[in-house]
């Protein structure tokens, strides 16, 4: 079964396309939590980080090297951004289909907050 992403890489479900090429797609998120708030995802169905294979390392570093272009294109690499990838439930992740968020526009909190 496909995810909402794999139909948006396919053209079948709409997005804000930012980004496209033969290895990585990448739109804005329907709920930002930031003023520029990208997904950056694999063309390739990868449920999560931890079913990444060394044959997928190619499209792991465009998905670096699109986030560089992508926030130069926004406008906020200058300022500063945060890259965040979640794996399963307990990392926060939503959607099994690899994804990196790109988050940048303000002065982001900290990471998590902390428990003493």
């Amino acid at each position: 079964m496909s995810t909402i992403f794999a139909r948006i890489i396919a053209g079948e479900a709409p997005a804000t396309i930012v980004y496209k090429d033969d290895l990585v797609t990448a739109f804005k998120d329907i709920r930002p939590l930031a003023p520029v708030h990208i997904l950056i995802v694999p063309n390739k169905e990868i449920p999560t980080v931890d079913d990444v294979t060394a044959d997928d390392e190619a499209m792991m570093g465009r998905m670096f090297t699109a986030a560089r272009k992508i926030a130069r294109d926004m406008g906020i690499a200058e300022s500063g951004y945060r890259l965040l990838v979640n794996c399963r439930d307990n990392g926060g992740q939503e959607v099994y289909h690899l994804h990196m968020h790109l988050l940048g526009g303000r002065r982001l909190g900290p990471m998590l907050a902390r428990r003493d």
